[in-house]
């Protein structure tokens, strides 16, 4: 390592030791490289400039934030949990498994973990432990695990980020994620099926046949919304950036047109929200360009580069060296950094191995995401324990039975591509 590497990662370490955002640690490292190898400071603003408003695509980033947002404070998330109770409410441990499925639907409009947790998760894993129905621990931990979901749909976040970093396209990863996120579903649904016949959990009442129109048509609109963006990216009409702004459009008509839930003063919050949540993620965005200007200027990639292929790991080992290192890091650092910072050093690799990009990004989002329920320090763990006010040690007790299900579908994805291709393949988005 060079004196410049050595500043680089002294910097960044201290800063995030001291509590600094991670941001702010990468780019306070970043200064303190460009000082210490005597190249112009004014770099860090060229790179962060460049970076952030180089891409169009990132343009979408919030306005699917802000989609999410007005579907939370417009009550859209009520009608789509009596759908989804209507739908498996009545399967064993009822409210758990509506857990799952309403996250999947949600996930169509958030694309992030967070938001699933704080939105349709919180709302459940209130009503699951009302009354002492359920554990509060399984009840949180139930949307922790259910909230993984969100960034393996369409109008994934991650996917977005990883499609950018790669060159991948976003059309691609989008349908690239659909049947591991359904077989993520069924696994979940299956472990609470045989921890609810154990434990006796309860059912919820069955709605008839009857009933089932009426409890659709009311969840019909916001139902739609991820078929409408699909239909618009994969026939061509917009991009994916367009289609963002399209749903935010489609949002704001639900929550002030048709359901008329959401007042001015609310949209203001709404607003302010996703200011708020953009510029934690601009900020990490920031930090990262200028971090990995320093890394590349080092000749860190093409160093990580040609000692991976020296190993002459065949594409499936790498593959599983990757599944273990996203789970690690993702139980210490956030999926944008993850996805900025550490993703970029090893696309190169996959490459020169001949993996499919499109199959190489599903594998490391299935794994950050996994990450993230990972005790002791996973994000979603700690989101879900402050939310719902559960001790971690409730939530950690839970978990496990979930993971070894999720690890599972990780592993079947990375052995068997053509989990992750064969939807990409039939639209045509990748050659055969």
């Amino acid at each position: 390592m060079s004196d410049g590497l050595w500043v680089l990662m002294g910097v960044f370490t201290a800063a995030a030791v001291l509590g600094a955002p991670l941001g702010l640690s990468m780019l306070a490292a970043g200064f303190a490289y460009m000082i210490s190898t005597h190249q112009d400071v004014g770099l860090v603003v060229d790179q962060t400039m460049n970076g952030l408003y180089n891409s169009y695509l990132l343009i979408a980033v919030p306005l699917f934030i802000f989609v999410a947002n007005v579907m939370n404070a417009s009550g859209v998330i009520e009608r789509l949990l009596r759908f989804g109770s209507a739908m498996v409410g009545h399967l064993p441990g009822g409210l758990a498994q509506v857990n799952v499925v309403s996250n999947l639907i949600f996930s169509g409009m958030s694309g992030s973990a967070v938001a699933d947790a704080s939105g349709p998760g919180l709302i459940v894993a209130r009503m699951m432990a009302k009354n002492g129905r359920y554990p509060r621990g399984f009840a949180a931990a139930t949307s922790v695990v259910s909230a993984t979901l969100g960034p393996l749909m369409p109008t994934s976040i991650p996917m977005i980020f990883y499609a950018l970093i790669a060159n991948a396209s976003v059309g691609a990863m989008f349908l690239g994620g659909l049947v591991p996120a359904g077989m993520m579903a069924l696994a979940l649904m299956g472990v609470i099926a045989i921890i609810s016949r154990r434990r006796n959990f309860p059912r919820e009442e069955k709605v008839s046949w009857g009933a089932m129109p009426a409890v659709f048509g009311r969840a019909l609109a916001p139902l739609a919304l991820p078929g409408i963006l699909l239909g618009l990216i994969y026939s061509g009409v917009t991009t994916p950036t367009e289609a963002a702004a399209i749903a935010a459009s489609y949002a704001l008509i639900l929550a002030f047109v048709v359901y008329r839930t959401l007042k001015p003063a609310q949209l203001l919050v709404v607003m302010g929200d996703t200011v708020k949540a953009t510029a934690m993620i601009a900020l990490i965005m920031a930090g990262a360009f200028v971090f990995n200007y320093a890394v590349a200027n080092e000749g860190v990639p093409k160093l990580i580069q040609s000692t991976l292929l020296a190993w002459n790991l065949s594409a499936t080992q790498f593959l599983l060296i990757v599944d273990l290192l996203m789970l690690l890091l993702a139980i210490v650092l956030d999926e944008v950094t993850i996805l900025l910072v550490i993703v970029p050093l090893i696309v190169p690799v996959a490459q020169g191995l001949g993996i499919d990009l499109v199959h190489f990004g599903i594998v490391v989002v299935l794994n950050i995401m996994v990450g993230l329920t990972l005790p002791p320090h996973g994000l979603l763990l700690f989101v879900m324990a402050g939310l719902t006010g559960t001790p971690l040690s409730e939530i950690f007790r839970e978990v496990p039975p979930f993971i070894v299900a999720m690890l599972a579908i990780v592993l079947a994805v990375t052995f068997f591509p053509e989990i992750a291709l064969w939807l990409p393949r039939m639209a045509g988005l990748i050659k055969s």
